[in-house]
């Protein structure tokens, strides 16, 4: 199943090109949702509320894709994890610039993940594909980071990697952006609309291994990045593992798992595609800010 969140905050259930408002679903989980519950209604509610969606959608006209605005397919999730270094050619591009001349900012970070850990974006950094990029600081680089994202779907602590999939409720694709420079990276990638994802999550009963999809990135046309998550360091289990040794995991936490090499940078202007086969195409703009 297909499940994406647009307009002023609806819900549907994407089948091919159109989609199907279940909003009224969405309206019943959140009223019975505690309101200081950690994590998602929706996405805590998927287990037992999937059946029902299914039907509603049936009976729903659909709309066409291209029609709606499309937003981040969580509303609130409680955390945005990233991994920083989780592809080998990445690390490689990246340690030849700091050969070039980094700054001692830039040279404090390992490039060993279980050393240098996961960090945190914030969550007002995520938005949907409607939504679009607002680039600050034109005049320093802001680069595009292609990634699979991982959509917790229960709340875990101290997941064992076997047991780390079972965790998760759909995935989809994202952006990790950044504007380079000396401030802390957790500073730098959580600007406003520095965290896209979508254009919808995908469930994950739909992807029979994460560890095995391809995704392609392109900026105006021209081919940028090619992810191969078979490449991961940490694959997703592993990843899962690893965050939950150090947080609990609660619904509707959104992981990205990491960027291949061939990052670049963008402006305003540029439009930005990211795809998969099976979890769509994210295509989105690059504004300037205030814009």
């Amino acid at each position: 199943m297909k499940l994406c969140r647009y307009d002023n905050d609806r819900l549907g259930v994407v089948i091919g090109d159109q989609v199907h408002d279940v909003s009224a679903a969405q309206d019943e989980i959140r009223a019975a949702a505690r309101y200081d519950m950690r994590g998602d209604a929706v996405i805590a509610a998927l287990p037992q509320w999937r059946g029902r969606l299914e039907e509603m959608a049936k009976k729903a006209k659909g709309v066409p894709l291209s029609q709606v605005k499309l937003l981040s397919p969580v509303a609130r999730p409680s955390k945005t994890m990233a991994a920083p270094t989780n592809y080998g050619k990445h690390i490689a591009e990246m340690e030849a610039r700091r050969d070039l001349g980094a700054t001692a900012a830039v040279k404090r970070h390992s490039s060993k993940i279980g050393e240098a850990g996961i960090f945190l974006k914030a969550n007002s950094s995520v938005v949907g594909v409607s939504e679009g990029i607002p680039m600050r600081f034109p005049d320093r680089r802001n680069e595009h980071e292609l990634e699979l994202v991982v959509i917790i779907g229960k709340q875990g602590s101290d997941i064992p990697k076997d047991k780390a999939l079972d965790y998760i409720a759909g995935y989809a694709l994202g952006l990790d952006m950044t504007v380079r420079g000396p401030e802390d990276r957790s500073f730098r990638k959580s600007i406003d609309g520095y965290s896209p994802v979508g254009p919808y999550m995908v469930t994950a009963d739909e992807i029979k291994n994460p560890n095995d999809l391809v995704a392609t990135l392109h900026v105006n046309g021209e081919l940028r990045q090619t992810a191969h998550t078979s490449d991961l360091i940490y694959d997703v289990g592993r990843l899962i593992e690893f965050a939950s040794s150090f947080y609990t995991l609660y619904p509707g936490d959104i992981y990205f798992t990491g960027t291949p090499e061939g990052v670049g940078p963008v402006k305003p202007g540029d439009v930005i595609k990211a795809h998969n086969d099976q979890l769509g195409t994210l295509q989105i703009d690059v504004r300037a800010h205030g814009a």
